[in-house]
Order: structure tokens, then C-alpha cells, then sequence
């Protein structure tokens, strides 16, 4: 048994550290941790597929909507990391209290929808980087192009034995290293293209029409032709979902703070005493600093990923734009060697290795997201305690179920690849649109939307400015608004009465549970 005193020592937060409250703002860059890792979790797909992707499609026209996207991303980020450090409650735990529905509905659903969304992105992941190590090997194909699954599968191995002996100091190590590397190489990269920089510069600050090229028209090719076939409004949603990162990953970033313990979140899976209320609340001074924490850390990260978006716009506007190149299914990532060889030939090793490790921690970083979720989700709902051995088995269970739905989808679209022939090459993407607007979309309308309701909790001095529930409010509308309207192009009526339906069965389940945690 743990006694009273070790609980309170255990539960007593850490005084803040010396970058923190240093004068210089160069110091303040030591506290970039957290931050790297959502950075990380979207440079891999989101610019270094989707990004060139918008650049080819749209010009530097893109950059404004990726400016505004981050923009609203960042204010659901902050903002959850702002509360997390105030209070030390976690957005499930104050969902838990919400004034409609059954009690804890939503922190269900979100738990229900990462058992099954959350592998699906993994096994996205894995092809992805399946594909080009199949293009790198002369394999691609193979046995119909089905090896791009046999690649992904080897390499989900490879990740669930780092995941199973790492944890989050690892995976912040790993993914600290790979967004400073690559951050360099790209604006390295910028200035030897050297691109017309008034036009850059006014795509980010002037809101054009975004229509698809003229050209698509003419272009019979498979992959196009996917593209065109769809309304504008969907390929749009599509980057709103991967630019900057999804629901989950800023739900793991605010549970990610328990173990910096920053401020009064408490380091709930390091300790066997820990209990859900801080026993040593941080004076006002403390406090204050400490909200610098998540303020430049998340700032720092999404300004990263805005560079990381506008170099690759402008590479993929000026590289593969006039030779009609898109990165999709068919090829992510084999015309984006080109951004090197441009310069030099013998740069194409280096950008074979930059690529596999940008790829690979945003694998990496993808998977650790499940354990942190569903640790969450138990806190939520145990309002007493979770041992270090409980902690360990939720950590567990989460990386094996993610691993086995992620090969169990890997294994059936090997299938059905041999099935369909090589005339229809492999579609990863196909799956992705539905589960993408949930979690990059609507998803990070409800957290906006819901960061206002939880800063009522927080004592008035300490509430969020005005401007920043105003940006919460307006972000939640905007993200739900366009996962709307994706649903609808995207299978009309039918995604509405799923979505539907999954609200719904959020709710039942919830009524489950406390039906079962009552007569427990």
C-alpha cells in the first residue's frame, strides 16, 4: 500500500525549468518536445505526399487554405495543452461531465472509433512506406502489386518490437531528431529552387478559387481521373484532415504532458499512488510560467509544419507540376525524388534515407497514439487509481489490437490485390477518405467546440482571452461544416445515417458502461 505522504510527494508537480523562465527567447526552444512529435506525425503524409500533392493540383493557391487549417489547429492544440497544464484534467475526463447525453457518451465514442479508426491509419502508414521500399527494390510489380502489402506487413513488425520495448521518451528522441534533420534539409531545399517569392508569399495571404488544372480533362490516366471524379470539396477535406494532424494526435499531445509533467498534470502511468486530483496546486507565479510550455511548443511545431507545407507546395508546383506527376496511389513518394536529383544525381541516397526515417517515425508516432488514448479513456472513467502494472497492460493491450487490425487489413488488401489483377493497381487511399474526415475533420470540430465549454471550469482568472475561444468556436464550426459537406460528396445520404448511427451507438455504449459501473 502506498501511504499519504508518498501520494502527495508523487503527486507534486515540477517546479519549471530554467529555459522556461529565462528572459531569452532562445531558451524557450529547449522546452520543444511534445511538439515534434505531432510535427513528425504529419510531415511524413502531410507534406511529403499531401502537401506537394496541393502544389501540383493548385499552385501556391493551397497555401492559404494549409495557413488556416494550421492556424485552427494550432488553437485546438494550445488551447487542450493550456487546460491540461492549468487543471491537469484531460479533455475525456472533463467530457465525463458533459450537460447532455449519457454520462461520459463522448469519451466513448471517441475510445469506440480509435479501437477501429486508429489501426486503419497505421495500415495506411505501412503502405505507404511498402510502396516505396517495393519501387526502391524493383518489386512493386509483383504479384499483381500486392507486394507493396508484403513490405508494409514486414515493416509493422519491425515497429511493434520498438513499441513494445519504447515508450514516450523514445518515441519524443526519435521524432526530435527526425523533424530537426529534416527541417534543415528542406529549407536548404527551398533556396536552391528558388521560387517566385512574391507569388509564395501572396498564396498564403490572398484567398483564391482553387479549381482542378484544365489538363485534368485530357489526362486518362487512372490516378486523375480518381481525382477528378471527385468534387473539389472532398480533395480539399482530404488535406484539412492530414495538414497539421488529426483529433487523436492532439488528444495524445495533451495526455503526452502528464509525462513532461508540466504544471498540474500529473504523471498518472509513472506512479502506483497516483490519484486523480493534484495534492500541491501551483501558486499563481508557478502557474503562469508554465503556460509558456504548451504555448511555445505547440507554436513551434506548427510553424514547422507550415515550412514543411511550403516547401513542398513549391517543389511540387515547380518539380512535378510541369511534368503532370501526382503523388497518390500509384506512386506517393517515387516522383518526390526528383526534388534532389535536380540538384544532384548523387543526392538520391539521401533523400532514399530522409524519406524512410520521416516515414518511419510517423509510423512509429501513429501507433504510440493508441496507448495514450485508451490510457486516457480508463483514467476518465476510474476516478480512483491506475497502477504502474495497469498502466503497462492498457499500454499493451492498445499496441497489439493496433497492430493485429493494421496486418489484418494489410493481409486482406494483399488479397484482394492478387484478386484484382494488375490492372487495377492498389488503392490505400480508398479506405483512408471516410475514416480521415472523422479524425482530421469532424473530430477537431468537436475538441474546438468543446475547449470553450471545458475553460469554464478554470477559475476566471485563469480562462483563455476572448480571441481564443472566439478562434475555438470558429474553428469547431468550420471543421464540422466541411466534414459535413465531405460526407455528403462522398456517399450522400448513407455517410449521413452512419454517422449518425455512430453518434448513437456512442451514447448506448456509454449507458452500458454506467449501467455496468453502477451495479459493479
Amino acid at each position: 500500500m502506498c501511504s499519504a505522504s508518498d501520494a502527495s510527494h508523487a503527486n507534486a508537480p515540477a517546479p519549471p525549468p530554467r529555459a522556461l523562465i529565462s528572459r531569452n527567447p532562445l531558451e524557450w526552444l529547449r522546452v520543444f518536445g511534445p511538439g515534434a512529435v505531432i510535427a513528425s506525425l504529419t510531415i511524413g503524409v502531410g507534406e511529403l505526399i499531401f502537401s506537394v500533392r496541393g502544389g501540383v493540383i493548385f499552385g501556391y493557391a493551397i497555401l492559404f487554405p494549409f495557413l488556416l487549417i494550421c492556424l485552427l489547429k494550432w488553437t485546438l492544440a494550445y488551447s487542450a495543452a493550456r487546460h491540461m497544464v492549468l487543471s491537469g484534467a484531460h479533455p475525456f475526463q472533463r467530457w465525463m461531465d458533459l450537460p447532455f447525453g449519457p454520462r461520459g457518451w463522448l469519451t466513448v465514442l471517441f475510445l469506440m472509433l480509435a479501437v477501429a479508426f486508429i489501426p486503419v491509419w497505421v495500415s495506411f502508414h505501412c503502405s505507404v512506406i511498402g510502396d516505396f521500399l517495393a519501387d526502391l527494390t524493383g518489386t512493386k510489380h509483383y504479384l499483381a502489386g500486392a507486394t507493396i502489402y508484403l513490405w508494409g506487413a514486414g515493416l509493422l513488425v519491425t515497429v511493434l518490437a520498438l513499441a513494445v520495448a519504447g515508450g514516450y521518451a523514445a518515441l519524443e528522441k526519435i521524432q526530435l531528431v527526425i523533424v530537426v534533420g529534416m527541417l534543415a534539409a528542406v529549407i536548404a531545399t527551398l533556396m536552391l529552387f528558388g521560387p517566385d517569392w512574391f507569388d509564395l508569399l501572396r498564396g498564403f495571404v490572398v484567398p483564391q478559387r482553387l479549381d482542378y488544372p484544365a489538363w485534368f480533362t485530357d489526362d486518362l490516366r487512372a490516378n486523375i481521373q480518381q481525382i477528378a471524379e471527385r468534387p473539389v470539396w472532398v480533395e480539399l477535406s482530404l488535406y484539412v484532415g492530414v495538414i497539421g494532424g488529426a483529433s487523436y494526435d492532439y488528444l495524445a499531445y495533451t495526455s503526452y504532458l502528464r509525462d513532461k509533467s508540466w504544471g498540474n498534470a500529473a504523471q498518472s502511468t509513472r506512479d502506483p499512488c497516483f490519484e486523480r486530483e493534484n495534492t500541491a496546486p501551483l501558486d499563481e507565479l508557478t502557474l503562469r510560467q508554465w503556460m509558456r510550455a504548451p504555448l511555445i511548443d505547440c507554436t513551434l511545431s506548427f510553424v514547422v509544419v507550415l515550412l514543411f507545407a511550403a516547401v513542398f507546395v513549391a517543389s511540387g508546383k515547380l518539380v512535378l507540376g510541369p511534368a503532370r506527376q501526382i503523388p497518390g496511389d500509384d506512386a506517393f513518394l517515387e516522383h518526390q525524388a526528383q526534388f534532389v536529383t535536380h540538384i544532384h544525381p548523387w543526392l538520391y541516397p539521401l533523400y532514399v534515407v530522409a524519406v524512410f526515417l520521416t516515414l518511419f517515425g510517423t509510423l512509429y508516432g501513429t501507433l504510440e497514439v493508441a496507448p495514450t488514448v485508451l490510457r486516457e479513456a480508463v483514467l476518465a472513467f476510474r476516478k480512483d487509481r491506475v497502477t504502474e502494472g495497469g498502466a503497462r497492460r492498457i499500454r499493451m493491450l492498445a499496441i497489439l489490437w493496433c497492430s493485429a487490425v493494421a496486418m489484418t487489413i494489410l493481409a486482406v488488401s494483399f488479397v484482394y490485390q492478387l484478386q484484382m489483377g494488375g490492372e487495377k493497381p492498389p488503392r490505400p487511399t480508398a479506405i483512408l477518405i471516410p475514416v480521415n474526415l472523422f479524425t482530421g475533420v469532424f473530430g477537431c470540430g468537436l475538441v474546438c467546440l468543446l475547449n470553450a465549454w471545458m475553460d469554464r471550469h478554470l477559475p476566471t482568472q485563469h480562462r483563455m482571452p476572448l480571441a481564443l475561444v472566439a478562434l475555438n468556436v470558429i474553428g469547431g464550426v468550420i471543421f464540422i461544416l466541411v466534414a459535413l459537406r465531405g460526407y455528403w460528396d462522398y456517399a450522400g445520404w448513407w455517410a449521413m445515417g452512419i454517422l449518425l448511427a455512430i453518434l448513437t451507438l456512442g451514447g448506448v455504449i456509454a449507458w452500458l458502461v454506467n449501467l455496468s459501473l453502477d451495479r459493479g
